[in-house]
Order: structure tokens, then sequence, then C-alpha cells
């Protein structure tokens, strides 16, 4: 691996302008295909195998043109003080908004809230509900627009009118500021650790160049693949991260490399060879993280997974071919590590003022680990520990209306809602009952209808409607509490328990759908499908560790500490985003259940990056130690060279990620904030102060692997070995360019 990855460097670094010319023209192409590409909607949103998603299926046969999944709408109005809705000026605003929706080409039907009972019973507060041909996530943008010009006209006339329902998403914030920031505030860290402008700018313009290809790629095939916005958001937030943190590696490697006096070309191939190796094991890490999301079954999650993936893998194909190429262009700007430090020791000594060099910090962190390793490893395992503690209390679902912030029409909408029929009515239970099979189907949608109202958290329960054949019926269930409480969950689980008895007494199947219902076994699938997905993941990455580090405990040691900094991880969105603790710092306006994709997700995407750092510090830990030295001058060596390139590549990550907190949709908020706090975690707790303690620990047996595996195992040579005499390198690279 390091051999090839050093010739390949070098052919890098000789042949600069045909690299820069094919980045370059795979950008534009990437470009003009995302400019000339057919807009694609949002996304289609379905769950294979959950009993919501057969009960849509089943209203679909049986109710043909009823368009079971098709979005809603709601026009909410409130009489000013003193009125009621059933006042004639009132009542003739809202027939005028009736009439001007039904208008809309994707319109299935509207109704009229003095015809449908839709009126609260103080008179206040009425709805008119509109149903779509379509689901909510694929309307088109001028039936969006639409539904707000009929409430926005209702509105001119002195009520108090908003508009709710999935017809109609939580904008995201156009404004891009907190990206912009997580940039400038990566750029600073740049060039404070590469000690110059053009340095710190070569990971920067191949992380955009990255992301541009990625992301333009993305957007290309957008409308053929059913990708949605948050697939593109995703791999913008990691192509970013990883791009620099590889580019920044192997741009460090490489003034390493100069410092020992080796010319730029020699220089470039060590680099790639070294650092190259282990970006290529990283980005296999994150690669099989993401990727490994196929595994929950949900087809949008597979999407941004593989999506994301495919960044990662530009991202290391960029890092290991355009920085070698851009290091030949920059040439004499990008100067050794220490050049200034010698300098100025230099005239020191000139002046008779020569001082002892004062070790940097990381070495210096490194020896007081060393020092008291077992200290240092209880601290860290029982701080995280402690972090990780509300993770215990961790509530999930899915966000809806009632989770947005109370300056969006969405959640005024809402909140009227419940102010006028109950906090239960913004999250309605659709009961199918399928009575194909039973002697007496209405029989049975009575006993299923008279079994509900005896059940407890019920509002309403509406007569059963059935099909033209009569085979099938529909019951609409009115919880009384919120959609995303413990009791409407509790409620539909009881309603499914005493389905199965209805289905013995009467042959008829009972299923629970609707929203609400989709949410809960949403999130269901998703904490079963976490143990299988994280054995999967840890499982490839840790046999993938053993092969880069030639050791068992070793790779053991990073998943175990990968888990501990992700349950802390998840502690701390538990205690900003379920209970509000210092929420008000990041703008948590709402507090509620955790995003259900939030657990597998962070599961994912941390580990990857968890063992980013991982391979990146440990190997020239054991690049050292194979070269000779004792396993706790090798973690000395590890952090003389790394820890400062690794802090800096974590503080970039946490820069980009943090960003994302700015936005005002919060998915992307917590996000953000959950993978943020997770690389704090991870870099400055677990890579920077547990492994060097527990490596201290071990001693020579943290580098123990039994014979037997020891010869199966492929040697990769991450560390470089082959390197260390490439007195053929001339005439290696000269075969590479004849192939």
């Amino acid at each position: 691996m390091a051999t090839f990855l050093y010739r390949l460097g070098r052919l890098a670094f000789r042949r600069r302008h045909f690299v820069a010319l094919v980045w370059v023209a795979l950008l534009t192409l990437a470009g003009v295909g995302a400019a000339s590409a057919p807009a694609a909607g949002t996304t289609s949103f379905s769950i294979p195998g959950v009993e919501a998603q057969k009960a849509f299926d089943l209203l679909e046969q049986r109710f043909p043109g009823a368009s079971a999944d098709g979005g809603t709408g709601r026009i909410v109005f409130k009489a000013p003080e003193g009125q009621k809705m059933t006042d004639a000026a009132n009542k003739a605003t809202v027939d005028r908004a009736v009439k001007a929706l039904q208008d809309g080409s994707e319109v299935a039907s509207v109704t009229d809230p003095f015809t449908t009972n839709a009126v609260s019973k103080d008179g206040t507060v009425a709805y008119t509900s509109v149903k779509y041909d379509v689901p909510g996530m694929e309307l088109k943008d001028s039936t969006r627009d639409a539904l707000e010009a009929a409430g926005e006209s209702a509105r001119a006339t002195g009520l108090t009118v908003d508009v709710g329902g999935d017809a109609l998403q939580a904008g995201a914030d156009p404004s891009a500021i907190g990206e912009v920031i997580g940039l400038a505030i990566a750029a600073v860290v740049l060039v404070l650790t590469l000690g110059s402008l053009v340095a710190a700018g070569l990971p920067l313009l191949t992380a955009i160049i990255g992301v541009g290809i990625g992301v333009s790629t993305i957007t290309a095939l957008a409308k053929a693949l059913d990708l949605g916005d948050t697939t593109s958001t995703l791999a913008l937030m990691i192509g970013l991260a990883v791009g620099i943190d590889y580019a920044l590696f192997i741009v460090s490697r490489y003034r390493s490399e100069l410092a020992e006096g080796r010319d730029r070309e020699e220089a470039v191939g060590r680099a790639a060879g070294t650092a190259g190796s282990a970006v290529v094991f990283a980005g296999l890490t994150v690669v099989i993280a993401l990727a490994g999301l196929a595994v929950v079954n949900v087809p949008m999650l597979t999407k941004m997974g593989l999506a994301a993936a495919g960044t990662v893998v530009v991202a290391v194909l960029i890092a290991l071919t355009m920085i070698p190429a851009l290091l030949g262009y920059a040439g004499k700007k990008i100067r050794p590590t220490g050049e200034k430090r010698g300098a100025a020791a230099a005239k020191g000594e000139q002046s008779g003022q020569a001082e002892t060099a004062k070790p940097g910090l990381g070495v210096r962190w490194a020896s007081f680990v060393i020092r008291r390793p077992a200290a240092v490893l209880l601290l860290g395992v029982v701080g995280l520990g402690a972090i990780a503690v509300p993770a215990t209390r961790l509530e999930l679902g899915l966000p809806d209306d009632g989770s947005q912030p109370t300056s969006t029409t969405q959640r005024r909408a809402y909140d009227l809602l419940s102010e006028g029929f109950g906090p239960g009515f913004n999250g309605p239970l659709l009961i199918v009952v399928d009575a194909q099979n039973s002697d007496d189907p209405k029989a049975a949608a009575t006993s299923v209808t008279d079994g509900i109202k005896k059940l407890g958290d019920v509002a309403t329960v509406t007569p059963a409607v059935f099909n033209k054949t009569g085979d099938t019926a529909t019951i609409t269930v009115i919880p009384g509490s919120k959609p995303s409480s413990a009791q409407t969950e509790d409620l539909v689980h009881a309603i499914r328990d005493q389905g199965a008895d209805v289905r013995a007494d009467t042959g008829a199947q009972v299923l629970v759908t609707g929203t609400t219902a989709m949410n809960i076994d949403f999130s269901q699938k998703l904490n079963d499908a976490l143990i299988p997905y994280l054995g999967l993941v840890v499982g490839l990455a840790f046999l993938l560790l053993i092969v880069v580090f030639r050791s068992v405990l070793v790779p053991l040691k990073a998943a175990l500490g990968f888990l501990l900094s992700v349950l802390a991880a998840l502690g701390a969105v538990v205690a900003v985003f379920q209970w509000g603790w210092l929420g008000g710092l990041i703008g948590v306006e709402e507090t509620g259940p955790i995003m259900s994709m939030m657990p597998i997700f962070m599961v994912g995407v941390v580990f990857g990056l968890a063992m980013d750092y991982e391979v990146f510090l440990v190997t020239r830990m054991r690049e050292a130690y194979v070269h000779g030295e004792s396993p706790s001058q090798a973690v000395v060596t590890g952090f003389r060279h790394s820890a400062k390139v690794v802090a800096a590549a974590a503080i970039i990550m946490m820069a980009v990620f943090g960003g994302f907190i700015s936005s005002s949709e919060s998915m992307i908020k917590m996000i953000g904030f959950g993978l943020a706090i997770a690389v704090f975690f991870d870099a400055f707790v677990v890579r920077m102060a547990i492994v060097p303690a527990v490596l201290a620990l071990l001693g020579k047996r943290a580098w123990w692997l039994p014979k037997w595996l020891d010869r199966a195992l492929p040697n990769v040579d991450v560390e470089g070995e082959g390197l260390r005499t490439p007195s053929d390198a001339g005439e290696e690279d000269r075969e590479l360019v004849r192939v």
C-alpha cells in the first residue's frame, strides 16, 4: 500500500498539470450536469415491512383513488376577540378560501368546516382540510404556494390565520452564515497549523472541489434516484469535514518530510505513502459506516448513506492525487515544519543566547499521561460516563409541527388546533379493518369501534366508513394526548393488541396507520436495527483495523472508546434538545423527543470519524514502535508528530458541523450539534487522553498479535516500512509511468 501510494504521489507531483486538469474537468462536468438536470422534488418516504406502511398499501388497493398516503394541509381560522367563526363576514372569508383551494391540480378534496363539524365548541376556531393526490413530500412548489396564498388572503380580513399539515414543510434557513463561519474558523486553524496562507489554502481548495463534485453529482441524479435535500446537506457536511482533514494530514506530513532534508518530490511521495495510507483506511471506515446504513432497510437512509459515502471516496481520491499536484505548484511557498523555530535557534546560537528547545504541548501532555495513566483513564471514563447518563432517558420520535419554532405558521396552526379541539387532534390515528375474510364485515368493524372506545386516552372515535365492495373499513381515532407523547404511543400499541383478539373472534385484520403511527413504527424500526448495524459496522472496522495496526487490543480499545464517546454525545443531545439544558444558547425553541434517526445516524457518522483520529494518531505510534522505539517512547513520538494535526482536524470538523447549528431546521440543528460534540469528546477525551493512557498501561502487550493471525493477515505497510530504503524509487516511478 505505502509503496504504491508513494509512486502515485510522485507521479501526481510530476504530472501536476494533467492531474489538475482531470479534477477541474470532473468538477465542470458535474456542475453542468447539475445545472441541466430536471428539478427534483422532495424525496418520497416509505418504510418497508412496518404495519403503518402495510396499511397504506392496503388502502391504495381497497380504496382506489382515495390517495391514502396523500399529503394534507390545514388552514386554521380564529375569530377576533368577541366574534365567532359562524358570524356572516367570517363565514364568507372561509368560503372564499375553500373555493380558492379547490382549483389546485393536485387537490383531491377540500372540506367545508361548517358542514363537517370542524368548528370548535366555543365557535372561535375553525379549520378546513385539504387532501392531495400525492404525498406531502412530493407536492409541487406551486401547490404549496397556493395553500399559503389562501391563508394570506383570509388573514387580510382581520382573522388570525395559520397554515399547517405535512403539505407545508418548514423552510430551511436560506442563509449559509453558519457554514461560512465554520469555514472561516477552519481557515484560521489551518493557517495556525500549517504556518502559511498557501499551505492552509490547499485543504480548503481541495475540500471545496471534492464537495462541489459530490453535491453536484447528487443534484444531477436527484430526479432519477429520488434524492432529497437532506441527502445533499449530509454530503456537504461530511464531505467538507473529511476533505479538509484528509488534505491536512498529507500536507502536514509533507512538511515533516521536508524538515528531514528530503527534496520536494521525495517528500510528496513519502507523505502520500505514509499519511496517504492512513487516509485510505480512515476513509474506508467512514465509507463502511455510511454504506452500512443500508441494513436499516429504509430507502431514504440508504440513499443518504451511499451518497455521503460517495463524497468521502471523492475526498480520499483528491487527497491522494490533487494534493501532491498542488504541492508541486506551491513549490517553496510551503516550508518545512519548524523552519521558523530553526532559524530563530540558529540566530540565538550566533548571538550566544541559545536555549534548549522546549517540548511541544503534545509531547508534554503525552509524557504526563504516561506518568499517570490510571488517573487519566479513570477521569476520562468517569467524566464521559456521567455525561452519558441522560441517554438512559432517551425518547425517540420524528419532528412534527409541534416541534417547530413558535415563530412559524405551522407551529401556530398546531397550537390553535390544540386549543380549539384538544392536543390529540394534531395526530389522528387511522384504523383499517380488513374484513375480507370475515363473515360479517360490519359486525367486525363495530367490534373494533366499541373496543377502541373502552381504551384510555381516546378523545373521539368516528363511525366506520366502508369501501364500495364493503370488505374494508376505516375508522378515525383522535387521541387525548399530543402525537409525540408516550400516551399516544401506548394507545397505538393497545389498539394493535386488541386487534389480535378481533382477528381471532371475527377473522378481520386490524391495522393502525396515519402519520403518528408511521412515526412510531419508524422509530421502532430504527431501534431494532441499531444493534445489528452497530455489530456490522464495528465488526468490519475491527477487522480492518487489525490489518492496519497488526494488533488485537488496539482495535478493541478503539471500538470501546468510540462507544463511550457516542454515548456521551447522545447524553448531551438529550440534555439539550429533550430536557432543554442550555438550549437557549444554540436557539432551541422547543424541546421534545430526539429525532428517531439520531442514534443510528450518530453511530454511523461518528464511528467513521472516530476511526479517522485513531488511524492518524496511532499509525504514527505504530510507525515509531516498528522502527525500534519502546512502547512509551512510541506514544510520545506519535503525539509529537500527530497531536497538533489531530487537534486541528478535530477543531475544523467541530467548526464545520457547528456551522449547521444555526439552521432553523430542527433536524439539521440537532445533527450539527450532535456531531460537533461527539467529535469533541472523541478527539480530545478518548483519543488524546484515554488512548495514550491505555497504551501506557498495556505496554508491549498493546501490539500483541497471535503468530498464526500475523501470518494470515496481508501486510498493508501503513507505516511506510518499505520506504526506508527507497534507492529504487526512481526506477519504480519510471516503470509506473511506462505502465
